[in-house]
């Protein structure tokens, strides 16, 4: 019999981001974001991430301070068709479908402005953030167990119906502590120079249990105990057939002990919980432009060089990747932040903004970044409108489009292009305080992978792919 590995696939390279940004990174921080989304040319408190040269730009000396939270739900839907399928439900299309959850995300920000010099702070989730939940596992860990029959078939005819209990769940937080200095050059000009420390905390746990099928057409029953049992009843039979002079025979009887305990062993229960820590240092650098009613500002974030270490509980699965103390990398890729805003009348503002993430400069487990095509590109625009001396509405839309290839999209992690909206509303309660409350959700396109080699298994095989997102924030800003 062909020869099964049983492993909990990949599980290091899980993508659970339930925030706007590119394949590690968030790029909502600040309720202002999810309500105008395109904050790259932000004079306000928020520019202490989205566009820090921008702060000089602040409209009064003194500490700026602001406290947001973001609650998240996101839902990953996988439609799976594998023919051997049909041995576990009779269909050959299973539906696997994956809940992650950030309930609470709190985010900070903070500066201080002088005439010419602003220091600023920012602390928050800068990737991941939340939990990917599934329940009924996926098809990479059950197409695999679903070849079961298939094989079994060859030497136990009838066999064609399998069952197993799987179940997986990650998740993925990188916080990122922000300072900086901004210096007001000129009237016009100002440039900025800050660090981000990053520190991720992963965890991955899931097992794959009790592998049964139906041997020789019978009811279900646990496939590894049976083949260990069959083992030993072969090694009584191969010391009988020594005793009796047969050597051939007994030698026959032993090479087939040792497969069916090779094959106990393959499906024994597999189980893994590891968590993963790092960290790494961001350079960043920004200039802002202002003229008159124009604002335009620049960010350049350079590639993070980030390596995640293993603290591994139990790994079981088979694959060195989880073992105790290794190390994988990890890297945040550099992003090209360019926005600009023009105040069209007194009481509205219109602005745009772009992203470029350099995700093929950033280093990722088992070279996965060689199956991207080109980096990530986002396309922002928005608009504010002063309604009230007190409150303004606004709203946003943003633009995603990954350039991905069918080797680095799987049902484990998968990043598709979208389309997000935000809208919301800003109440100066006071002349110090501004409260600032939005909605923010994707439409995600669905995306088709279809392989020859489904999962390793020597069959074809199609997924399909889609997502929903939905972010809701609220926030205060205080001026001292």
């Amino acid at each position: 019999m062909r020869k099964l590995i049983f492993s909990i696939v990949l599980l290091s390279t899980v993508s659970i981001s339930t925030f706007a940004g590119g394949l590690l990174t968030n790029t909502n921080q600040h309720i202002l974001f999810l309500r105008n989304i395109a904050r790259g040319a932000s004079t306000e408190i928020d520019a202490a991430y989205s566009n820090p040269a921008g702060l000089a730009f602040l409209d009064r000396n003194g500490f700026h301070l602001s406290l947001n939270g973001q609650s998240a739900f996101q839902t990953r839907t996988i439609h799976s068709t594998f023919k051997p399928f049909i041995g576990f439900g009779g269909e050959e299309t299973k539906v696997f479908k994956g809940e992650a959850s950030a309930p609470i995300v709190p985010s900070l920000f903070g500066a201080y402005k002088t005439d010419k010099w602003v220091f600023s702070g920012h602390f928050a989730v800068g990737g991941g953030g939340g939990k990917a939940t599934f329940n009924e596992g996926l098809a990479s860990f059950e197409s695999q167990i679903a070849m079961i029959p298939l094989m079994l078939s060859e030497k136990f005819p009838g066999t064609n119906q399998y069952s197993v209990d799987s179940y997986m769940k990650g998740s993925q937080i990188i916080y990122g502590l922000q300072l900086g200095a901004t210096y007001k050059a000129t009237k016009h000009l100002s440039a900025y120079v800050g660090v981000r420390v990053n520190y991720v905390s992963n965890n991955y746990t899931g097992y794959l249990r009790d592998i049964k099928a139906n041997i020789k057409g019978g009811s279900l029953i646990n496939v590894s105990e049976f083949f260990s049992d069959l083992s030993k009843v072969l090694i009584t039979q191969s010391e009988a057939a020594a005793q009796a002079g047969e050597t051939e025979k007994s030698e026959a009887l032993l090479s087939q002990s040792k497969e069916a305990l090779g094959t106990a062993e393959l499906t024994k229960d597999k189980e893994l919980n590891v968590d993963q820590t790092g960290w790494g240092a961001t350079p960043i650098l920004g200039v802002h432009f202002n003229y008159g009613k124009w604002n335009v500002g620049v960010k350049y974030e350079l590639n993070t060089k980030l390596n995640i270490e293993n603290k591994t509980k139990i790994n079981t699965s088979g694959v060195a990747d989880y073992d105790q103390g290794i190390n994988t990398p990890h890297d945040i890729p550099s992003l090209l932040s360019i926005g600009a805003s023009y105040q069209i009348i007194p009481t509205l503002k219109a602005s745009i903004g772009y992203h470029h993430f350099f995700d093929k400069n950033a280093k990722m487990a088992n070279g996965k970044q060689e199956h991207i095509k080109n980096g990530t590109n986002e396309y922002m625009g928005g608009l504010e409108w002063d309604v009230l001396d007190w409150a303004q509405l606004s709203a946003g839309i943003q633009r995603t489009r990954y350039s991905l290839s069918n080797d680095f999209q799987n049902d484990i992690s998968f990043s598709i292009s979208s389309f997000s909206y935000g809208v919301g509303a800003g109440f100066k309660i006071s002349p110090r305080m501004k409260i600032n409350i939005a909605y923010f959700w994707t439409n995600y396109e669905d995306y088709t992978k279809s392989v020859a080699n489904y999962n390793g298994t020597g069959m074809p095989g199609v997924d399909k792919f889609t997502r929903t997102n939905k972010v809701f924030g609220i926030g205060a800003d205080y001026v001292f």
